[in-house]
């Protein structure tokens, strides 16, 4: 049996600031309906992948902020760093660990996003 991750949810405060925010990072606007009183579904997925994250109204129980280390996997992370700063999303320096080579941002209400470079740089 076959188990894909498809879909994970993303606590926010207000919904267009957060689409705006990750449309900013690059993710496609899948999704955006208001399904009735209360509930507005916005899925978005990042270029590339076959998972989404999703927010709105009514759409998780979660406080707004709390996801942490949520993670993306990108082929060169100097790449990802400059095309992050750009569009201007504050993202950290470059980290080298053994494992990989990351650089971090958060959206605007604080969840936290690691891109990673699985092969270090320089190997």
């Amino acid at each position: 049996m076959d188990i894909r991750l498809e879909l994970v949810g993303v606590p926010v405060t207000d919904v267009d600031r957060a689409k705006a925010f990750y449309e900013r990072v690059g993710f496609h606007a899948d999704h955006d309906v208001t399904v009735g009183d209360g509930i507005r579904f916005v899925q978005m997925t990042p270029p590339g992948s076959a998972c989404s994250i999703a927010f709105g109204e009514g759409i998780t129980r979660m406080a707004p902020g709390s996801l942490d280390n949520m993670q993306v996997v990108v082929e060169d992370i100097e790449r990802a760093h400059a095309e992050l700063t750009a569009r201007g999303v504050e993202v950290g320096e470059i980290d080298d660990l053994p494992w990989g080579s990351f650089v971090y941002f958060a959206d605007p209400d604080g969840n936290r996003w690691a891109v990673q470079q699985t092969t270090p740089r320089g190997r």
